[in-house]
């Protein structure tokens, strides 16, 4: 529905669980939020169990899904992995992106994420040839989130070098435009829809020349857009930026005007006292990427620090190895524990703002993520009555998500007041496992 009443047994208003909820929704929106209502009103949509707002998914590389199982095998490096990588991305198409990430945004609705930021640089056809239409590789994602029913920022990606001062290679000349004059060109002609927003990216320092850094920015700017970056992810990125400019990446972004509020730097794992300030003084936003950070034995980012300094949290499954916000949520809790050994770095509640409204607000979403009038009327229930989560108090009900819950025990996802998940099955797509084991099948060499 997209007007009518939703009866919510218990929810999560951003401070606290209160049982019997009911939401009125019109025109995708939350008109009114009525608590102390024991018994669903006539004719109200009944979700039981904890609802939440939409989970947002802030780092995405859809095609990424099809690595699943296939680099856990054997041991390496992120490099070795890299390789790895590229041979999907040279077998993808408009047609076979379009299936496999109409797959995979269906799963993200089954485990409750109802917006994705999708980190977008494959752009062109093998060798580097654009399409007749040169963004068709960016519409196949865009229809895809529509098919699969959940909103998308297309964070269209900047790549243009293969290294500090090295041209891209046979892989990555679909990745790249020449240069970011060209870059936003193309970019121009993207445009928004009522489930789609664009966004920049700069692939990372390394990909992107110093001197063009600028323009990324600029481009974001007068648009008002969310611009994303990977940032340090890696101990040898570092390296070579210093060799290359004699400051670290975070420097390197702030000497050319690329960080502030509506930048989110994505892994920022290895970082100087200073970058951190940087970062935060900014109001730079940082998104964690756990799941992925550990597959790859990245390392573990200084969350906290970051958090303590002024930089927002939002979460994103990036490669896909799971995709599973309620874990990703959960790793950046446990992973510090490790890191300091130490417990409660974020309460139940934090992590969940991260996973929601700003994890939205990273993505160019302001008007989603809570439970409250005037809000996109987007909604993740949790189950309470599984294995994982039966026996706590539902007033436990935060920590219940966070500390036990996973993609499985999600129920129910709404999107605009339209029902995309219902009693554990997608409603739009009617059988996900089989729309990826064919979408992935036609990616192998």
């Amino acid at each position: 529905m997209t007007e009518g009443t939703y009866w919510l047994e218990h929810a999560w208003l951003g401070d606290r669980v209160e049982p019997g909820v009911a939401v009125d929704v019109a025109r995708g929106r939350i008109t009114a939020v009525r608590t102390a209502a024991p018994a669903p009103p006539p004719r109200a949509e009944v979700l039981r169990g904890l609802t939440l707002p939409g989970l947002a998914n802030a780092h995405s590389h859809a095609f990424h899904r099809a690595l699943r199982g296939t680099v856990q095998v054997g041991s390496g490096t992120f490099w070795t992995w890299r390789e790895v990588m590229y041979s999907v991305a040279d077998r993808l198409t408009p047609e076979t992106y379009h299936a496999l990430a109409r797959a995979v945004y269906a799963e993200m609705a089954l485990a409750g994420i109802t917006c994705v930021g999708e980190f977008h640089y494959v752009h062109h056809a093998p060798g580097g040839t654009p399409y007749a239409d040169p963004n068709a590789m960016g519409e196949a994602l865009i229809a895809a989130a529509a098919e699969a029913g959940i909103r998308i920022t297309l964070l269209d990606t900047c790549y243009l070098s293969a290294g500090f001062g090295q041209p891209p290679n046979s892989h990555q000349l679909r990745f790249s435009d020449g240069d970011a004059e060209a870059w936003a060109a193309r970019c121009a002609d993207l445009r928004e829809r009522d489930h789609a927003r664009i966004g920049a990216a700069i692939h990372s320092v390394r990909a992107v020349p110093a001197g063009q850094l600028a323009t990324v920015a600029r481009w974001a700017g007068e648009r008002r857009a969310p611009l994303h970056v990977h940032l340090s992810e890696q101990t040898a990125e570092n390296d070579a930026c210093r060799a290359a400019h004699g400051r670290t990446p975070t420097r390197l972004l702030a000497d050319h005007g690329v960080l502030g509020p509506r930048t989110t730097g994505v892994h920022n794992t290895h970082l100087t006292d200073e970058d951190i300030a940087l970062l935060g003084g900014s109001g730079t936003g940082t998104c964690m990427c756990p799941t992925t950070e550990r597959d790859l034995a990245d390392g573990i980012g200084p969350a906290a620090a970051l958090q303590r300094a002024g930089s927002p949290l939002s979460l994103g499954s990036d490669s896909h190895a799971v995709i599973d916000l309620l874990e990703e949520a959960r790793a950046m809790e446990l992973d510090e524990r490790l890191r300091t050994r130490t417990r409660g770095h974020w309460t139940a509640a934090a992590l969940l703002r991260a996973a929601t409204a700003d994890g939205h607000a990273a993505l160019g979403w302001d008007d989603a993520g809570t439970i409250e009038p005037g809000a996109l009327a987007d909604l993740t229930t949790i189950a309470l009555d599984t294995v994982r989560t039966a026996g706590p108090l539902p007033r436990l009900g935060a920590e219940t998500a966070v500390f036990a819950a996973g993609a499985a025990d999600v129920r129910h996802t709404v999107v605009g007041g339209r029902h995309v998940v219902r009693d554990g099955a997608h409603t739009l797509v009617p059988d996900v496992p089989r729309a990826l084991a064919a979408a992935v099948e036609a990616l192998r060499g």
